[in-house]
């Protein structure tokens, strides 16, 4: 373990030494872009673009919805640096793995983390297309990113989650849309291996454990976030709600669509969001 750990230690270095000399500025923030929600990475004024396949010992891509590139650019006077497309545990990832781009821009020192992700509503007062502030988090992935040997300039070795996602953004997002006139939901993301869906038992088990939505991804890299001492801000479109007590069967394409249809609402909120935000 301890010869794993060095191995990795030594390639985020790499790829942040590597990084360092191409990118055009330390970036004051860094959003992950999920299913369906690349638009916003449209409207960045881009001044760097890094296919992941051309960045030494990044992960590679398989989900088709992913973009799978970097890109540093200005969005709304922000300095900013997107993940257009993520990893996931079902890929046959490490959490170790799925969190290494943001591991590796995590040494740029930025100051926030802004997360998205498309996630199925467990919460029955939630409808298809909503937006979800997340709250809070339960992780049943099997896997922790801070397993094994801790580098102590990264982070501590038993980080604070209690407040991961931090409330000053929270309320700025809600503050925001608010203005906007556009409802937000509020709730508890749980994040669970995948690649299967959801049985109706194991939706009725999620919502009793207290989770609104549940999802297959943000949770690594939230802890890496925290870890890192990052603020954190994260939001789940619900592409689709279940009744475990009357189950309608789930369709990947349908939660790209629903994704999609909330696309444009989500970027405008996170755009103006990010003008009123004060780093």
């Amino acid at each position: 373990m301890e010869k794993k750990d060095r191995e990795y230690f030594e390639k985020v270095k790499e790829t942040f030494d590597y990084l360092k000399k191409i990118a055009p500025f330390r970036p004051d923030i860094i959003i992950t872009l999920g299913t369906g929600l690349s638009s916003l990475g449209d409207r960045v004024n881009k001044l760097a673009v890094f296919p992941y396949r051309e960045l030494p010992n990044f992960p590679r891509s398989t989900v088709e919805t992913h973009k799978g590139e970097l890109c540093f650019g200005i969005l709304e006077n922000k300095r900013v640096a997107v993940l257009q497309g993520r990893f996931h545990f079902y890929e046959g990832y490490s959490a170790k793995e799925i969190t290494f781009p943001l591991r590796v821009l995590s040494l740029f020192k930025p100051k926030l983390y802004l997360v998205s992700n498309a996630a199925g509503g467990l919460n029955l007062n939630f409808k298809p297309g909503d937006l979800m502030v997340i709250k809070d988090h339960i992780n049943l992935i099997p896997d922790n990113p801070l397993r094994g040997i801790n580098n102590e300039e990264w982070g501590p070795r038993f980080p604070d989650m209690s407040c991961a996602y931090d409330k000053e953004m929270r309320e700025l997002f809600k503050k925001v849309a608010l203005r906007l006139g556009e409802e937000v939901r509020e709730g508890v993301y749980v994040a669970v291996p995948g690649p299967s869906l959801e049985t109706p038992a194991e939706t009725r088990f999620l919502r009793m454990i207290g989770a609104d939505a549940v999802g297959m991804s943000t949770v690594p890299e939230v802890i890496v976030a925290v870890h890192a001492g990052l603020k954190v801000l994260g939001i789940s479109v619900i592409s689709n709600v279940n009744d475990p007590d009357n189950f309608i069967p789930i369709l990947f394409s349908e939660v790209v669509e629903q994704s999609k249809r909330a696309e444009k609402r989500l970027e405008k909120l996170i755009r103006e969001f990010l003008k009123e935000l004060r780093l």
